[in-house]
Parts: C-alpha cells; sequence; structure tokens
C-alpha cells in the first residue's frame, strides 16, 4: 500500500478473540461484503503460531477485495503475511521503530485513548491514523477509559492544522445505533468489535453501519 493512500474512511472491523480460523475467515467475508474497508487482527491471548494461522487465513480475502489488513502490535507478522500495516497501543513497540522497520509503504496506526498530546506527539512521527476511545461502554474491555465526542472533534482540528491526511479514528462499544454521533464528531472510521462481529447477519450489519456513513459524508 502507497503511504500516500491514508486509511480508508468507513468502517473499521476488529477481530474478536476467536480461535476458530474458519469461522474467522467467514465473519470477514461476510463483512467484507457489507462494505467493511479495513480490517484489523486482534488477539492478544493467541500463540504467535495461532495469530500467525489467523493472519495467514484472513489476508488473501483482503488482499482480493482491495480491503487493508492492520495486525495488532506484531510488525513482524505484519511483514511476514503481507498485511497493509500495524496497529500499536500505548504498551507495545516504539512507534518511531517501528515505522523504520515497516517502511514508509505500510500503514502505522496507533491508539491515543482520549490523549490529545498523544496524538500531537504520533501526528509528527507521521502515523496514519490515530484512534480514540472507548467512546462507549465496551463489551471487549469493560474497563477502558472513556473518551469523549468532544475529543473526537478536537482530534479532527488537530489532525487538520498537522496532517491533513491522516484519518481520525473511533473505537469502544460503538453500535449501528450510536454511531451517528460519532461520525457527526468527526470520525473518519469506525473501529468496530462486537457491534459487528457479534452481531447476528454481519454482512447487514456492516451494510448499516456503511449506510450511516455514506449519509454523514454527503451532509
Amino acid at each position: 500500500m502507497n503511504k500516500s493512500k491514508r486509511l480508508p474512511s468507513g468502517l473499521y472491523g476488529v477481530t474478536p478473540d476467536w480461535d476458530d480460523a474458519l469461522r474467522l475467515e467467514q465473519a470477514v467475508a461476510a463483512a467484507i461484503a457489507g462494505g467493511m474497508t479495513a480490517l484489523q487482527l486482534r488477539h492478544k491471548t493467541a500463540s504467535p503460531e495461532l495469530r500467525t494461522r489467523l493472519a495467514k487465513r484472513v489476508q488473501p480475502i483482503c488482499r482480493e477485495h482491495h480491503v487493508p489488513l492492520i495486525i495488532n502490535d506484531d510488525w513482524q507478522l505484519a511483514l511476514d503475511v503481507g498485511a497493509d500495516g500495524v496497529h500499536l497501543g500505548k504498551d507495545d513497540e516504539d512507534p518511531a521503530t517501528v515505522r523504520d522497520e515497516l517502511g514508509a509503504d505500510m500503514l502505522l496506526g496507533v491508539s491515543c485513548y482520549s490523549d490529545l498530546g498523544r496524538a500531537r506527539r504520533m501526528l509528527a512521527l507521521g502515523v496514519d491514523y490515530v484512534a480514540f476511545g472507548a467512546m462507549f461502554a465496551s463489551g471487549t474491555k469493560p474497563h477502558a477509559p472513556g473518551a469523549s465526542l468532544d475529543i473526537i472533534k478536537q482530534a479532527r482540528a488537530l489532525t487538520q492544522s498537522m496532517a491533513p491526511n491522516t484519518a481520525v479514528v473511533a473505537i469502544g462499544g460503538i453500535t449501528v445505533d450510536n454511531a451517528p454521533s460519532v461520525l457527526a464528531a468527526g470520525a473518519d472510521s469506525l473501529a468496530v468489535v462486537g457491534g459487528l462481529f457479534m452481531t447476528p447477519d454481519i454482512e447487514t450489519t456492516a451494510r448499516s453501519f456503511q449506510a450511516l456513513m455514506s449519509s454523514s459524508a454527503a451532509k
């Protein structure tokens, strides 16, 4: 992926902690069919072997449909499987070091929680997106600290002044029902775990998210 291309706006699926590779592949395929624009492979408790197996299972379908595959934390795995980028949290490796390892052509995104100071530092390093949350109570991370809608508005202003090509991502407890307020605050992408992959019809849910985003973009 060319560095001049930002993380696509839209629905950014984040995988649940599933060990079943076939289940994950089918869920990702359904989300892509519904319009998901990017995927993060995240499974913090998986062994390196399982994480590799899952990555190799979803990478071909993401590539076939031109959906960027982002690997959580593990830049070496991202390189090994030909993924499109890496996502880092505050306790992961130093973003400047990871950027050096990845080179300029791969996406690099970071969690900023509700910390605009961290976002400012990350933007200065040249990351491709900054993520904020949890926006709402999250079943995936029930103890995650919250981030307000105003943080998204401030992050939008910050990126526009420092790095207009850098995307603002919102994460945490986002559903089709509460997504409009986050989009109205200025998020480019909605990172969703349970609100996508734990729903009865993943493809229909993805379509609903994308419809909201198309409506928001048209305003």
